[in-house]
C-alpha cells in the first residue's frame, strides 16, 4: 500500500509540525480499473451497475492496520464491473480524499451477479 500525497504530507506535518491535522472518521474500499497513483485520481474507479465503495473497520498492532471484519461488496447488477486490478481506502462512501492505494495481488474480473470479497485480514497496511 502507498500513502497518496495528500496524506504523506498530513503525516509529515502531524509528526514534525503543530499544524493540524483532521483525522478521517470513517474509511471505505474503493474498485478500480487503473492505478490511481499517488495522486488519489477515482477516474477509473468502478461506477454503476450497483457499486459503491464499502465500510471498512480496522486493527492497528505495532506496525500493521488490517481489516477487522471482511468487506463484502454488493453483487454486480445490470452489467459487468470490468476487471479490478487496484484497491484504495478512501473518507467517504462518494466523494472523500483517497488514503492509501494498491495494485490487488491478483486481478480480478467482476461480471453480472459477482461479488468482491476482502476477507478479514487481507487488507493490510504497513509503515516500514
Amino acid at each position: 500500500m502507498s500513502f497518496t500525497n495528500t496524506f504523506e504530507t498530513h503525516v509529515l506535518n502531524y509528526v514534525f509540525t503543530a499544524t493540524s491535522v483532521t483525522r478521517p472518521t470513517a474509511w471505505y474500499v474503493g474498485l478500480f480499473t487503473a492505478d490511481p497513483t499517488d495522486s488519489g485520481s477515482t477516474s477509473n474507479e468502478i461506477s454503476g451497475n450497483g457499486y459503491a465503495r464499502t465500510a471498512v473497520a480496522f486493527s492497528v498492532s505495532n506496525d500493521l492496520a488490517t481489516n477487522s471484519a471482511a468487506v463484502e461488496f454488493p453483487a454486480a447488477s445490470g452489467g459487468n464491473w470490468g476487471t479490478i486490478t487496484h484497491m484504495a481506502v478512501m473518507t467517504a462512501s462518494s466523494g472523500g480524499t483517497m488514503i492509501v492505494h494498491s495494485a490487488l495481488t491478483t486481478a480480478k474480473a467482476i461480471n453480472a451477479g459477482d461479488v468482491f470479497r476482502i476477507p478479514t485480514g487481507d487488507l493490510d497496511i504497513t509503515l516500514a
